[in-house]
């Protein structure tokens, strides 16, 4: 209890403090650090611009205080038309040259967006025979994570194929509908019931609930296909996703997951509380997930550095 409640005051802290030196900031970005702890951006790719290149200075600043084992990339990595192939030049403006600090040479777990659907999905598959530091097995896969004391598992969702109306639009999302979405929900089922980690995270795309102005569909087809199976095994600590450009925390009634919506690394959009919203913010940023044994924490960083909102569970 005494660690939980010194956990808090530290996570209150970082929210209200002033602005701080370069040291400080590193200290206290340091506190943040648990057992096994991930970065986790998406919505990234705006080549540079809006406040792509400032996040990800911070995210290898950070990196330096924290020490990521890995960095999850939640899709829509390009805008707006995904890439044409390997060599398509959007790699070197959207990627390379913009995550380059030494401390982001760690693993990145991509996933799928709808903007990569737009484009050539095996190509950003392909990318990982090109880049050391791209992972990505499939267009969903899981992998597990290991601290000295925990395990975290992490599912990866391929979400655009799971929504009718990509599936239903091969002009534009020519690939969705060549996927099959009882295969993957078939396979997460199993990768769940299976599990025995001590915490497990889902991560596609797409939101299940959230405030977003986009079509009402995309949201009811996940919670029509998806999330009777995350709910099924009651062992899903967190589902989270990108897509809307905010920061969103969610939860539902008879509920025990945790919903988090991550905020674009470049450009923002407005949010307002929706059902079941814990809190929001029109902030740009990324995540930090910092894992131990007994505790779970998800902070919301901003453009600035600073933590704006966690979430910390605890068993």
């Amino acid at each position: 209890m005494k660690k939980n409640i010194s956990y808090l005051l530290l996570v209150l802290a970082l929210l209200l403090a002033p602005q701080m030196t370069q040291g400080q900031q590193s200290a206290q970005w340091a506190g943040l650090q648990s057992d096994l702890n991930l970065f986790w951006c998406n919505d990234m790719g705006r080549n540079g611009y809006y406040d792509q290149r400032p996040i990800a200075s911070v995210m290898g600043e950070m990196a330096e205080a924290i020490g990521p084992e890995a960095i999850i990339a939640a899709g829509d990595v390009h805008h707006f038309n995904g890439v044409a192939s390997v060599n398509d030049p959007l790699w070197t403006t959207n990627f390379e040259l913009i995550y380059s600090h030494p401390e982001l040479m760690e693993s990145w777990y991509p996933i799928l967006g709808n903007h990569e659907y737009r484009g050539n999905t095996q190509a950003v598959l392909d990318y990982a025979h090109v880049s050391r530091r791209w992972v990505m097995p499939g267009r969903y896969y899981t992998r597990v994570f290991s601290g000295d004391s925990c395990t975290v598992r992490v599912v990866f969702i391929d979400t655009t194929p799971l929504i009718d109306k990509y599936r239903n639009d091969s002009t534009d999302y020519p690939d969705a509908c060549r996927q099959s979405r009882e295969d993957q929900l078939k396979w997460i089922d199993g990768v769940l019931r299976n599990a025995r980690e001590d915490w497990i995270i889902c991560i596609g795309h797409h939101p299940i609930y959230a405030c977003t102005t986009k079509s009402d569909t995309e949201r009811t087809d996940m919670q029509r296909y998806l999330l009777p199976v995350l709910q099924r095994y009651h062992n899903v600590a967190v589902y989270g996703c990108g897509h809307i450009h905010n920061f969103q925390h969610i939860r539902m009634p008879k509920d025990g997951i945790d919903y988090w919506v991550n905020s674009a690394a470049s450009l923002s959009r407005k949010v307002k509380p929706t059902t079941g919203t814990q809190w929001c913010d029109d902030a740009s940023g990324f995540t930090v997930i910092a894992a131990g044994k007994h505790r779970l924490a998800l902070h919301a960083i901003d453009k600035d550095g600073r933590v704006i909102h966690s979430i910390v569970r605890t068993k």
